[in-house]
């Protein structure tokens, strides 16, 4: 059966690098921690704020449970 997962950070001004990092930790934690061997897409979401900067970032996984 396949699940999805949301996983969502905020985005500051000239910190996206570490915050994207620190994502990916995220979710391969998650990945490792439920040991989760096929992911069958990643898709990524930036948010704005009114004036149409980003604000944030959502990251959807979808994968297959062993």
């Amino acid at each position: 059966m396949i699940e999805v997962k949301t996983f969502a950070t905020p985005l500051k001004v000239f910190q996206a690098h570490e915050e994207l990092e620190a994502l990916d930790e995220q979710v391969n934690g998650f990945l490792a921690g439920q040991g989760i061997d096929e992911v069958v897409s990643v898709s990524d979401a930036v948010t704005t704020d009114q004036t149409g900067a980003a604000i944030g970032l959502v990251r959807v996984l979808a994968y297959r449970k062993p």
